[in-house]
């Protein structure tokens, strides 16, 4: 009998220089970076909407008032 011959599996190699390496963590850094940016950008937008009825964390009533509370300060009279 022959003796079977094995079919030669075909390995890819990829061989980079130091210099390809770093750019391509430089490359990686700035996409991940970028992405985090959006992230923290879209949840903000998700979290405090900037249109539609604005909510008053200090005060409840402040929507009810239909004109701008406004504080005067006072000199008051010094008795003697």
């Amino acid at each position: 009998m022959a003796a079977k011959k094995k079919k030669q599996i075909k390995k890819l190699k990829f061989e980079l220089t130091r210099s390809a390496v770093l750019g391509i963590a430089v490359v990686m850094f700035c996409l991940f970076l970028w992405m985090f940016l959006i992230g923290v950008w879209a949840g903000q937008s998700l979290l405090l909407p900037s249109y539609g009825k604005k909510v008053s964390i200090v005060d409840k009533r402040a929507d009810q008032l239909s004109e701008p509370l406004v504080i005067k300060a006072v000199k008051k009279a010094v008795k003697k």
